[in-house]
């Protein structure tokens, strides 16, 4: 089933979350012992993020250095494959536009289309570390907005290859991603809006949120994008804080503010326990006011880790 589906026949919230694909070396077992403490709480769907490659360089006898591609963890296709296997739920794999070509990413979602997988999440994706801003493949997308009328053009029959004879559509579900508190690269949520705008008249039928901590500026945000014309399903990204030290890295690797009284709150904290039970507790706070918001799903962005996300999902669900 599609994400818009699950959405349009729940009768409740719904719950979903997000797991990365484990480092490379680890088995599938990894991700199962993220997956298992959650099904209790029947997630419709899970969403797979993708990592791109990274570069490497490495000084050769004749002292020059050789940049060479590693890939710390596996593609979204087969661990999707996998979860729809075991756990007989739909899965949303994240595409993204760095590092590949229009080819490559028509393969991806042909593989993806064999294997019955109908949902996406389209995605410019982050410049890599060695790179100080995003560039695309020489023959690939700089923008979600791009990478969006390659899929709605394959759900039409339209593939690379013109001289196909009768090709077979394909039916993907197009989710894209939102920012409450805007993207780092926008100038302002205005424009951030705009282009979100954008890319729903292309095609995309639902929006995912970026995580945020202060309820306010997501409702802020559902009401600027119904303003700017923006219907389709809004669903909110959500992370319980587990760590002190999350107070400094989610600021600056997410870009997002964290509430005054949760930074005081965790500072008051004697133990990591303490910290932990604290950014669950407000978790729970932000979830009965969503609900009480009316939002359609509540996604969890557990980076493969459940046992915060379930003590909330227990509270709520």
């Amino acid at each position: 089933m599609k994400v818009t589906e699950h959405l349009q026949n729940a009768t409740s919230t719904l719950f979903s979350f997000e797991i990365l694909p484990p480092v490379k070396g680890k088995s599938i077992q990894s991700i199962y012992e993220g997956i298992d403490p959650l099904m209790e709480f029947n997630p419709p769907f899970i969403n797979v993020t993708y990592h791109r490659e990274e570069y490497v360089f490495k000084e050769r006898g004749n002292g020059l250095l050789e940049k060479i591609t590693i890939r710390k963890r596996p593609g979204t296709v087969g661990i999707c494959s996998a979860i729809m296997n075991k756990y007989k739920v739909d899965t949303v794999p994240h595409i993204i536009c760095g590092g590949f070509s229009k080819e490559d990413t028509e393969n991806a979602l042909m593989d993806l289309n064999f294997l019955g997988i109908d949902n996406v999440l389209l995605l410019r994706g982050d410049a890599v570390k060695t790179e100080a801003h995003f560039r695309p493949h020489t023959d690939g997308h700089a923008h979600a907005s791009d990478l969006i009328q390659q899929v709605v053009q394959l759900n039409h029959g339209q593939y690379l290859d013109e001289e196909m004879e009768n090709p077979t559509p394909t039916d993907f579900c197009i989710g894209v991603a939102g920012y409450p508190e805007k993207h780092v690269e926008a100038p302002n949520l205005a424009t951030d809006l705009k282009y979100l705008k954008q890319k729903v008249d292309l095609g995309a039928q639902y929006i995912i949120t970026q995580m945020f901590f202060d309820n306010k500026k997501f409702c802020d945000f559902v009401t600027a994008c119904r303003e700017a014309g923006i219907t389709v399903p809004i669903i909110p990204g959500l992370k319980p804080l587990t760590t002190r030290n999350q107070l400094t890295v989610l600021p600056r690797f997410f870009n997002i503010d964290l509430p005054e009284d949760l930074v005081n709150a965790v500072d008051a904290c004697k133990t990591p326990q303490d910290v932990k039970q604290v950014g669950i507790e407000w978790t729970i706070q932000q979830c009965k006011e969503l609900v009480n918001f009316g939002v359609p799903c509540l996604h969890f962005y557990t980076m493969s880790k459940s046992e915060a996300t379930a003590a909330v999902a227990r509270a709520i669900f």
